[in-house]
């Protein structure tokens, strides 16, 4: 039987979506650069973490990662997968996504939906009381 390792998040610009992904979500960092990796990185041409196209977010608590990966498109229609987020102050939590850089799309009678700075959708609901 399969499990859920990664989500993958196709972007123009890795290193700040990965920022605002763990940022955003509670219990998630982007991966540290050790010497090797920077190394790595170095080896295939690549000036340091900031020019990294595809960089790692990760879960503290061992939830599914994610990568955010270079692509040459920009995005062009809806999202065909979308993360859904909760929060127990989600007009609070509104307000710190967009400080973010995330923006409101809609406003629905139970949840909002927003786009991440690449204008990926997301959706926020209340948690249940």
């Amino acid at each position: 039987m399969a499990r859920l390792h990664d989500i993958v998040i196709d972007c123009a610009h890795p290193a700040a979506t990965a920022r605002f992904w763990a940022a955003a979500l509670d219990g998630y960092a982007v991966a540290p650069y050790d010497d090797a990796e920077l190394a790595r990185l170095r080896a295939l041409g690549i000036a340091g973490p900031e020019e990294d196209p595809t960089v790692l977010v990760e879960a503290f608590g061992g939830g599914p990662r994610l990568w955010c990966q270079l692509v040459p498109e920009p995005k062009r229609v809806k999202n065909r997968l979308h993360l859904d987020l909760v929060s127990g102050a989600p007009e609070a939590e509104i307000g710190r996504l967009t400080g973010l850089g995330a923006t409101v799309l809609a406003r629905h009678e139970d949840h909002w939906v927003l786009a991440d700075p690449e204008g990926n959708e997301f959706c926020l609901f209340p948690t249940a009381s």
